[in-house]
């Protein structure tokens, strides 16, 4: 037994709730099992129960035993002294209040179906890929749509916190701090950081006062990534590094260490050197982006804004001074839809949560139904599994499920995983 059990059977009160009694033999009825609480103090706030004759309101304690109660120091905490009813598995001590007074104790141990706890275990023991693997099939369809869409908020939720963050370090400038992340989404997995760094470390202000000129946008980014920094036979890249040198002294810049690119197990055309010319075309392209996203109607608004095509240099050039076939100078159709979820739509969403407009939280939402699903080792299990991953809206969302509840077996937070604990009466 688990107190993580104990909470999840009185939150949803998955027990017997007939006949109940304290152990002192006072009759139990219980009117509101009260808030679940995550933080300090007692697991449950606000609850209301009937002990005999009286009512109480207050907090409810859960623990394993009984004398778990001193064990934890509760009689010394304040914050416990409005508890009105200690839940416990085993009763194996009486516990008092300060002042003497026995608090009304209930005995959990035979008033559930042994066989939930039993399904628990075999989920928390599971090496299967996810615990109940074997068994998802039996959700019913509108469980598992309406815990997607929890999951899929919850997703963005996640991601608008971290936006929030890059936000305050920008003073609200939120021009900038979409292109920081709009740069990450270009890096990858792999050159994510990287091109955050080089965002960072080359202000957007500082592009835009140059976005007439692709040359001087490519002479800046190129030179702060570092990756200028050598000897180049071509007149192409001599060209950038002089024209680098100038701006870099104008506007006090400092370069990032090119050690930080990895060019490792990447296909050519997701080499950083072409990475960063189609992000200079963006700039270029697009003075004022975040607005733009902001006001584009649809994703066929939307697409266009981020296909960019990298200068003709890099239409014969993966490297500077190697020429080569290219294959995909201009932004794929894959990398323009991971940039729309990774990027575009978590900030209309925060934007709307910002301003109080629910238009761009909706529209935040409704576009993931728009796009197709991402194509990775977490949806392709999923496929294996007969699970629906037919848009970004399904992939987002079961994303979430596997990362923050399957792989942490957090399966009694979970709505699939409730399902299949829960009494088989009920």
């Amino acid at each position: 037994m688990t107190e993580r059990f104990l909470h999840y059977l009185w939150l949803h009160k998955y027990f017997f709730l007939s006949h109940l009694a304290t152990t002192s033999g006072e009759s139990l009825t219980i009117l509101s099992q009260g808030v679940y609480n995550t933080d300090g103090g007692p697991d449950f706030l606000n609850a209301k129960v009937k002990v005999g004759d009286i009512e109480w309101a207050g907090n409810v304690e859960i623990h394993l035993r009984a004398s778990d109660w001193l064990k934890h120091q509760h009689q010394t905490n304040p914050a416990y002294d409005n508890v009105i009813l200690h839940v416990v598995f085993e009763a194996d001590v009486p516990i008092s209040r300060n002042s003497g007074e026995v608090i009304p104790t209930f005995e959990m141990k035979g008033h559930f179906e042994e066989s939930m706890f039993e399904r628990f275990q075999d989920m928390v023991d599971s090496s299967r890929w996810i615990a109940c693997e074997k068994d998802i099939s039996d959700v019913p369809r509108i469980t598992f749509e309406l815990w997607l869409e929890r999951l899929l908020i919850e997703r963005l939720e996640d991601k608008a916190d971290y936006i929030d963050y890059r936000l305050q370090q920008n003073l609200f400038d939120w021009e900038q701090s979409f292109f920081e992340s709009v740069a990450s989404s270009f890096g990858l997995k792999v050159n994510s950081q990287a091109f955050e760094l080089l965002a960072k470390a080359t202000p957007l202000n500082v592009l835009q006062k140059h976005a007439d000129s692709l040359f001087q946008i490519e002479a800046l980014l190129f030179g702060q990534s570092g990756l200028l920094d050598g000897t180049f036979k071509g007149e192409y890249p001599r060209q950038l590094w002089d024209e680098y040198q100038f701006l870099k002294t104008k506007y006090a810049l400092t370069p990032i260490d090119k050690s930080v690119w990895n060019f490792l197990r990447l296909r050519p055309s997701s080499f950083p050197t072409h990475r960063i010319a189609q992000l200079a075309q963006l700039v270029h392209q697009n003075k004022s982006l975040f607005s733009q996203a902001v006001i584009s109607a649809n994703v066929s608004d939307l697409f266009p804004l981020f296909q960019v095509d990298a200068s003709e240099y890099w239409h014969t050039h993966y490297l500077f001074d190697k020429i080569a076939k290219v294959n995909g100078h201009k932004l794929g159709t894959t990398m323009v839809n991971l940039i729309l979820i990774n990027s575009v739509i978590p900030y209309l969403f925060l934007y709307g949560k910002y301003y109080g407009k629910e238009s761009y939280t909706k529209k935040a939402l409704d576009l993931h139904d728009l796009l197709p699903a991402e194509d990775n080792l977490i949806i392709r299990g999923f496929k294996l599994l007969n699970v629906n991953t037919s848009t970004a809206f399904r992939s987002q969302a079961l994303l979430q499920l596997k990362k923050r509840y399957c792989d942490k077996k957090r399966c009694l937070d979970c709505a699939i995983g409730n399902y299949l604990i829960k009494p088989e009466n009920s």
